[in-house]
């Protein structure tokens, strides 16, 4: 029941408040921990295709093991001091793994920028998109939007809120609702882990592909949860 009360405030204080940046964020934390693990299993393991692949497999147990175990040792401690104490740290929890507002606000963004620029420029128009629109794109997408048409950075957008809305709000919803911040913070590491390991270039091809898998498999039910809710 407490678990459900932090995500219910958890989720209503994000709608409020969004990410402030004056606030450090676990999921900077997480990036860090990834970092530190990388450089590890990179010494450790041999620099072959298999080497990389078992070295990506350690990093993910690693990984996912301390940033769950971490928030799950302090909401203990918590909520044997008292209820309540155990009750708003996982609330600050829940908050901080929900990315709903900022996700409206970054995107919104986008939309004005598009706006104030007027209305959808036709493909086949010789006119550009607006520097402002491109801009205000570039920060939502992790690609170079330098050398879009018009049609591609409006399509990013839209694929980015899209991909956003299943990893930064519904599933992490999900993991919440069934294992309160700690599960959500398993999913968080899980699902940082691919976006900074996932790439099928060098050199994250062959260290990468355990955590892409596994983000992939974490995110089978609630992909499917939020096309439904579409």
């Amino acid at each position: 029941m407490y678990h459900l009360i932090a995500l219910l405030i958890g989720f209503f204080v994000d709608l409020l408040l969004g990410d402030p940046h004056s606030i450090p964020h676990p999921v900077v934390w997480i990036g860090k921990l990834i970092s530190a693990a990388e450089k590890l299993v990179r010494r450790l393991f041999p620099k072959t295709v298999r080497g990389e692949n078992i070295a990506g497999g350690v990093l993910w147990v690693i990984v996912v093991l301390v940033s769950t175990a971490v928030p799950a040792l302090l909401l203990y401690a918590a909520y044997r001091l008292h209820p309540a104490a155990g009750l708003v740290l996982e609330s600050i929890m829940c908050w901080q793994i929900l990315a709903t507002r900022s996700l409206r606000d970054e995107s919104m963004k986008v939309y004005a920028a598009l706006k104030k620029g007027g209305a959808i420029i036709p493909v086949d128009s010789e006119q550009s998109v607006p520097e402002e629109y491109r801009r205000a794109v570039s920060m939502i997408v992790g690609r170079d939007t330098a050398e879009l048409d018009d049609l591609a950075v409006t399509r990013a957008a839209v694929e980015t809120v899209a991909e956003n809305a299943s990893d930064g709000v519904i599933a992490p919803m999900l993991f919440l609702a069934l294992g309160g911040a700690p599960l959500g913070f398993f999913y968080k590491a899980a699902n940082t882990m691919d976006s900074m390991l996932g790439y099928i270039e060098m050199p994250y091809k062959n260290i990468g592909l355990v955590p892409a898998k596994m983000d992939d498999v974490l995110n089978y039910i609630p992909a499917r949860l939020s096309a439904l809710l579409m």
